[in-house]
């Protein structure tokens, strides 16, 4: 399968999970349309943790490197009323409008997020925000999950390896099987695909 048709298959079945799909040409151009979102959504309530104010919205990014951490903190500061962090997630119990994580590959089979989540602040920013925005190169998505063997065989060969595979927003129909949305996680699941 060539690439083209790998990333139309990832986000065919990305959206029928609720994923909302982007294509973007940069890393710099995921980040400014997170930023986007975050800043369409209400803020919570100043009451959920440290640092909120009521009108300013928490970005977590923790699983970013330097380089990164540092373009998205430029957009967030564009916007102004967004407070980037990457450590201490324990202290926003509920408070973290969104989560920013790179992902390290997708499966386009189900369209799912394969994400090395070894650190609890990466856990903690793809399940205690409001959105969770993955952004995922298109030259990291596979056909299958049998077909990253490898790949998949590295990540956890090491101690406390800790693999999340993520497709769509959480959900659960535990009661009375009725669908709730965002019941163990995000509302919303918005993936950035990068064209390198």
């Amino acid at each position: 399968m060539t690439d083209t048709a790998l990333t139309e298959e990832f986000k065919d079945k990305a959206t029928l999970v609720s994923a909302r799909v982007y294509q973007v040409n940069s890393l710099e151009a995921a980040f400014d349309k997170a930023v986007e979102i975050c800043r369409k959504k209400a803020p919570l309530d100043p009451q959920m943790g440290p640092g909120t104010s009521g009108e300013n919205r928490i970005m977590a990014a923790p699983n970013l490197d330097d380089a990164a951490f540092g373009k998205l903190s430029a957009a967030c500061g564009d916007a102004g009323d967004i407070s980037l962090i990457r450590e201490n997630l324990r202290d926003y119990p509920g408070g973290i409008d969104m989560g920013v994580s790179l992902a390290d590959y997708g499966i386009a089979e189900t369209g799912t997020l394969v994400l090395d989540s070894r650190s609890e602040e990466t856990r903690l920013s793809t399940m205690l925000s409001e959105i969770h925005v993955a952004v995922l190169e298109t030259s990291k998505i596979r056909e299958t999950a049998l077909a990253m063997t490898e790949e998949l065989t590295g990540m956890v060969g090491d101690p406390g390896s800790y693999m999340a595979f993520i497709t769509g927003a959480s959900r659960t129909a535990d009661i009375e099987r009725v669908l709730a949305i965002g019941a163990h996680g995000p509302l919303e699941l918005h993936i950035m695909l990068v064209e390198e």
